[in-house]
């Protein structure tokens, strides 16, 4: 029970701060907060991540938060742009080859 309590504080906090968003952004060809990603690795992975919040990323789904190193490397950067990640294992270079977003998700 205490544990329950413990993260209805939380959640009650967040609510004061959480910002919704039901709007695309005026430039659909780069990306921002909501827009799904597929990325393209030098070896030829391809990966596809949507831009959340931080309390919304679900790895499983696709979701990553807006504060991970990948989502900040993406900001603002479009369709054919190249992008570099420092991640735990070393540097990892993408090509981004789609940036689009869907209405009407839940």
């Amino acid at each position: 029970m205490r544990e329950i309590d413990r993260r209805v504080r939380f959640l009650r906090k967040r609510l004061d701060v959480l910002q919704v968003v039901e709007t695309t952004p005026k430039d659909l060809s780069k990306v921002f907060f909501g827009a799904w990603v597929e990325l393209e690795s030098e070896d030829g992975e391809t990966v596809k991540y949507r831009i959340v919040g931080p309390d919304e990323f679900d790895v499983s789904k696709g979701y990553i938060s807006m504060d991970a190193p990948l989502a900040k490397a993406l900001m603002r950067k479009a369709e054919g742009d190249d992008v570099c990640v420092s991640l735990p294992k070393g540097e990892k270079t993408y090509e981004i080859i789609e940036v689009y977003y869907q209405q009407g998700e839940s």
